[in-house]
C-alpha cells in the first residue's frame, strides 16, 4: 500500500526539540492531520496538548499509534532501537516507520533484525541548537536544512519517493544517502568538530590561570568555535557511543594532521604553514550559505557604536520598532578576531539581512558575520 500524500495520522516517540519542530511543521502545513505523541514527560506533553501541537498525548505505546501515515522516533538514540520492538505490532503496511537520530547504523542492524525493512527510512533532520526540550522547538527549525533519508534495502520505491515529497512539504531539503556513509560523513563533519569543541573548552579550563585570565580574554573569537560545546552532554555522549567505531577512526586521521601542522611548526616551513591556512581559507569560503548544516548556522552582524549612555538601547528601540526581534546582543570586549563592537544576534537570516540594512541606513558601521 502506499502511503497517503496528505497525511492523516502521525505518530511522536518522544517530543524534545527535533521532534517537537517537526510536530509544529506539521501543524503548519497539514493542519487538519491528527497528531499523536509518547513521551516519559507528562509535562512535555501537556505542554504540547495546551499549545495545540498534539492532539492525543499517551502514557505508554499503545493501539493510539494504530494506522499512523508516519511514525518519528524523536527520543534519544539508545532509546529508538529499545521503543522499535514495542511499535512492531502498530505499524501496518502503509505506515512509514523514521527516525531522526546523527548515527543511523545501530538503528539499522535493529530494524533488520527484527526484519522491519519494508517499513523504515532513517532520517536525520541537519538542523538543532545547543537548547534542547519542546520548550525551545519551532516549526521553522528544518525550514531549508538537509534531512538525509537512509532507506532500508526492503522499503519500496513509492514510500521513498513519499517520504521525500513530505519532507519537501515541510520546506526541509532531502538528501538520500547509504546509512554507513551517513555515519562517516556526519561522524566527519558534525561529530568530530563537537568533540573538539569540549576538548579544547576542557584544555583551556585545565590550563588557565588561578586568575582565570583565559577565561575572561577568550571571548570573541574562541566562545564562536567553541559554541557547540555547551550542547547536550547526554546526546552527544550516545552518538559517541553509538558511532564510536567511525569516530575514532576519523579521530586517528585528524591527530595526524595535527601532527602534521605541529611539525611544520617545530621546523618553521614557511610554504607549508601558509598554504594550510591559504587552502583551509578558500574551501571554507567555498561552502555555501543557502542551507543549514549539521552545526546550526548563526545569524549575526557586528557594529561599531560609541560608548555612552544608551548607545545599546537606541540600537535595540531601532530594531524593535521595525519589528526585528533580538536573540541576543552583547558588547565585544575581545576583538583581535572580530570587527565591530557590539554583536547582534537575530533568530532568522531574514532578521539579520533586514537589521543590517536598517542600521546601515541610520548611518551605523555593521559588518555581517
Amino acid at each position: 500500500m502506499k502511503p497517503s500524500l496528505t497525511p492523516k495520522k502521525i505518530g511522536f516517540i518522544g517530543l524534545g526539540l527535533i521532534g517537537g519542530s517537526i510536530a509544529k511543521a506539521i501543524r503548519q502545513y497539514y493542519p487538519d492531520c491528527t497528531l499523536i505523541a509518547f513521551d516519559k514527560n507528562r509535562e512535555t506533553l501537556a505542554f504540547a496538548v495546551s499549545q495545540g501541537t498534539i492532539h492525543i498525548s499517551c502514557s505508554s505505546i499503545d493501539d493510539n499509534f494504530k494506522h499512523c501515515d508516519y511514525i518519528f522516533l524523536c527520543a534519544p538514540i539508545a532509546y529508538n532501537t529499545a521503543y522499535l520492538s514495542q511499535l512492531k505490532k502498530y505499524v501496518d503496511a502503509a505506515c512509514i516507520l523514521t527516525d531522526v537520530g546523527s548515527v543511523k547504523t545501530s538503528i539499522h542492524q535493529e530494524i533488520i533484525s527484527l526484519g522491519m525493512e519494508e517499513f523504515f527510512i532513517g532520517g536525520h533532520p541537519m538542523a538543532g541548537s545547543e537548547k534542547s526540550g519542546f520548550v525551545n522547538s519551532r516549526a521553522h527549525l528544518i525550514e531549508n536544512a538537509y534531512y538525509i533519508l537512509t532507506p532500508s534495502e526492503k522499503v519500496a520505491a513509492e514510500k521513498i519517493l513519499s517520504y521525500q515529497t513530505f519532507v519537501e512539504s515541510l520546506k526541509a531539503l532531502p538528501v538520500l544517502l547509504d546509512y554507513k556513509k551517513h555515519d562517516w560523513i556526519t561522524g566527519t563533519i558534525s561529530h568530530l568538530p563537537h568533540i573538539i569543541a569540549s576538548s579544547l573548552v576542557n584544555f583551556v579550563k585545565n590550563t588557565d590561570t588561578k586568575e582565570e585570565l583565559m577565561k575572561m580574554l577568550a571571548a570573541g573569537g574562541f566562545k564562536d568555535i567553541t559554541r557547540i560545546a555547551s550542547s547536550s552532554p547526554v546526546m552527544w555522549q550516545q552518538i559517541c557511543l553509538k558511532n564510536g567505531k567511525n569516530i575514532a577512526d576519523i579521530l586517528k586521521q585528524y591527530i595526524d594532521v595535527l601532527q602534521q601542522a605541529k611539525e611544520w611548526i617545530e621546523a618553521g616551513s614557511e610554504q607549508n604553514l601558509y598554504s594550510l591556512f591559504e587552502t583551509s581559507r578558500d574551501y571554507r569560503d567555498s561552502m555555501p550559505n543557502t542551507s543549514a548544516g549539521p552545526i546550526k548556522k548563526q545569524f549575526a552582524l557586528y557594529c561599531d557604536i560609541i560608548d555612552e549612555a544608551g548607545g545599546i538601547a537606541t540600537i535595540a528601540t531601532i530594531l524593535a520598532s521595525n519589528h526585528i526581534s533580538i536573540k541576543n546582543i552583547g558588547i565585544i570586549h575581545n576583538r583581535e578576531f572580530e570587527e565591530g563592537v557590539l554583536r547582534i544576534e537575530f533568530y532568522d537570516e531574514d532578521s539579520a539581512k533586514n537589521a543590517y540594512k536598517l542600521l546601515q541606513k541610520y548611518r551605523y558601521i555593521v559588518y555581517e558575520v
